[in-house]
């Protein structure tokens, strides 16, 4: 979880600052064991607070890895509380790439599962409208004011545009990576949504999910993907 990011080096500090305790321990330094020893006895604090997005990032990885496995959810629990959902309208957005990609029109399209990504909704403009590949384009159009931000899909719905997204942590400076696609690992690693870059220089489409990606995907590639994310489980749902 900590693997190329910043938080790699501060284990290393309270790795050594482990050590040195020890240390001076073995060598009945008392005062300094003394000191150090109220330090580690608030380290349990300490690590929580300092690792605070890497714990976050952890068990939401234990979420999507293993309670996504055994389709843990309320809508199983309590089926009769919920309604069927309407589904993502995977060939609008396949369409609208495809379009982007051709132009080298940059976009970022993040899709919600599970997580509900209320609070990267409230950073951009409430939409609520129908998905539609027209405006998905006009949306990402290199003169709209929305056009820098992410565009938030829920079900058969754009519900926000011009969104904020956390920025991943994590050296990528050797996959080629722009701010979009930095935004797009920063919300994955955090979130189950599954989220579409198209970028601005080479019109490569990118689709990021469960801290992972593909790169340089093509359109049948992007359907096929789309569809068994949100067309498939859907099936699996209306068959039980």
């Amino acid at each position: 979880m900590i693997k190329g990011t910043a938080a790699i080096k501060i284990f290393t500090g309270i790795a050594l600052l482990y050590l040195v305790w020890l240390t001076v321990r073995a060598f009945d330094m008392i005062l300094i064991s003394s000191i150090l020893g109220h330090v580690m006895g608030v380290g349990v604090v300490a690590l929580l607070i300092v690792f605070q997005q890497e714990i976050r990032r952890f068990f939401m990885l234990l979420s999507n890895k293993y309670l996504s496995r055994i389709n843990f959810s309320f809508k199983n629990i309590l089926p009769f509380f919920t309604n069927e959902e309407p589904a993502v309208k995977v060939w609008s957005i396949v369409k609208a790439c495809t379009s982007l990609s051709k132009t080298k029109t940059g976009a970022l399209i993040a899709i919600t599962r599970e997580s509900e990504l209320y609070n990267i909704i409230e950073t951009g403009i409430k939409l609520n409208a129908d998905t539609s590949s027209q405006l998905l384009n006009n949306l990402f159009f290199k003169n709209s004011p929305l056009h820098d931000g992410a565009v938030i899909i829920k079900n058969e719905k754009i519900i926000a545009a011009g969104c904020i997204l956390p920025v991943s942590e994590k050296d990528v400076r050797h996959e080629d990576f722009g701010l979009r696609h930095r935004a797009a690992l920063g919300i994955v690693e955090q979130t189950d949504a599954v989220v579409i870059v198209v970028s601005e220089q080479t019109g490569n489409i990118t689709l990021f999910y469960s801290s992972a990606y593909q790169k340089n995907l093509s359109i049948t590639d992007l359907r096929k993907k789309l569809e068994h994310f949100f067309i498939e489980k859907i099936d699996e749902v209306t068959e039980k």
